[in-house]
């Protein structure tokens, strides 16, 4: 877990899942400004697969980490992952543009992403969600050792980080993926008490406004992936946050792509080629 604060003249801006909409990222950085010292920004994850431009937009992402290691930050989602980047076209995208190698560097990277950053103390960014545990705590976070297990499984605290969804009921429930679960209100609220924390913010779902509040105000969910393969017809979002920690929402459209389908390098549609 990284620990950041927002500091005197700077500002966070945290967005959620991109997967691959490289024109869509570049409208982040048009409406928000480009990334610098004093605007910083988090990714939260789901960089890749889906849309046809993941090498660009985490290539992209890469080289600013790289010019802006103080400001500029990555979690890892449940994306950035093996089994789904062999599903949900990654892998054919690096065969397809450049070699297996870069598929396998990229994984390699991936595996030694972040998991959560907590923002001034007050908000937990992490991909997915919540615990099966109450037990769990920030200190849990921070005692992971993510270099030993390269890949989420079935179980754990890395994949319910990566996986989990809130839901509406208290309690906890099943999850509509097949992997993970599902956390209530009640659940979120026993957390962010016990953590001392003002809220979670996570990605992970497509939300029609871009961004929705949760939980009583607890639970915030940010996706950034505009009309998400070319066919939700949902909003992007992203959230700023200043010194005072006040969070600030924006909402933006989907920007036109070249003509290349969102999937075009997944297994079943390539074949072995690239795309037409």
């Amino acid at each position: 877990m990284v620990e950041v604060d927002v500091e005197e003249g700077h500002t966070m801006t945290v967005c959620g899942d991109t997967h691959g909409q490289f024109f869509d990222l570049m409208e982040i950085f048009r409406l928000n400004g480009a990334p610098s010292e004093t605007n910083a920004y988090l990714f939260n994850g789901d960089f890749v697969d889906r849309g046809s431009w993941s090498t660009e937009v985490a290539l992209t992402l890469y080289a600013y980490k790289w010019l802006y290691p103080n400001s500029f930050f990555l979690n890892r989602g449940n994306h950035e992952t093996d089994d789904m980047n062999r599903m949900y076209g990654f892998e054919g995208e690096c065969r397809a543009k450049y070699t297996e190698r870069v598929f396998k560097l990229f994984s390699e990277s991936f595996s030694a992403l972040p998991l959560a950053t907590l923002i001034g103390k007050k908000f937990l960014v992490l991909h997915g969600g919540l615990f099966s545990d109450d037990a769990v705590s920030l200190n849990d976070i921070r005692k992971l050792n993510r270099h030993k297990q390269r890949q989420p499984g079935q179980s754990g605290l890395m994949m319910e980080m990566l996986w989990t969804d809130p839901q509406p009921n208290p309690g906890r429930g099943p999850s509509k993926r097949g992997v993970g679960m599902q956390f209530g209100p009640d659940v979120t609220k026993r957390f962010c008490e016990a953590n001392k924390l003002e809220a979670v913010i996570r990605s992970h779902e497509v939300r029609m406004e871009g961004y929705e509040v949760e939980h009583d105000g607890r639970c915030i969910t940010v996706f950034s992936a505009p009309h998400y393969c070319d066919s939700t017809g949902n909003k992007g979002a992203f959230i700023n946050i200043g010194p005072d920690y006040k969070l600030k929402y924006t909402k933006f459209a989907a920007v036109p792509h070249p003509n290349i389908k969102p999937m075009a390098y997944a297994a079943r549609n390539i074949m072995g080629t690239k795309p037409g």
